[in-house]
């Protein structure tokens, strides 16, 4: 391979102006994980590639760390470029991950309703 391409999604301090203290990612895991393996078949198939990983972190993440990693090898930068773009953007949009902002004053967002409705079925 003659190029490699990476993506690095870190936790931000400040988000539609308000200050983060910390995110929460919560997954729906077995699901997760078989769209995110259909994905990285997907670019193998649509792009010139060698090989491409993606890994989304769950749980409490502090402001700096890494919440998600993409990684694409190609023959050409290009292929690897475009692969990496269309596995993030995918991932993003139809992986069953979500995300729950907790902020300095002491506010959150509510949690995605899956979530809540989870919780309650387990009391």
């Amino acid at each position: 391979c003659g190029a490699f391409n990476s993506f690095e999604g870190w936790v931000r301090r400040h988000n539609d102006g308000k200050t983060v203290d910390y995110l929460v990612y919560t997954a729906y895991a077995q699901l997760a994980q078989s769209q995110g393996e259909a994905i990285i078949a997907q670019a193998k198939q649509r792009f010139a590639i060698e090989d491409a990983v993606c890994v989304h972190r769950v749980g409490k993440l502090a402001i700096g760390e890494i919440a998600v990693f993409v990684g694409v090898s190609a023959a050409h930068r290009d292929a690897a470029f475009a692969a990496c773009r269309f596995i993030i953007d995918t991932v993003k949009a139809e992986v069953p991950i979500w995300k729950q902002e907790f902020y300095t004053d002491g506010s959150a967002e509510q949690p995605p309703a899956w979530l809540a409705n989870a919780e309650a079925l387990a009391k």
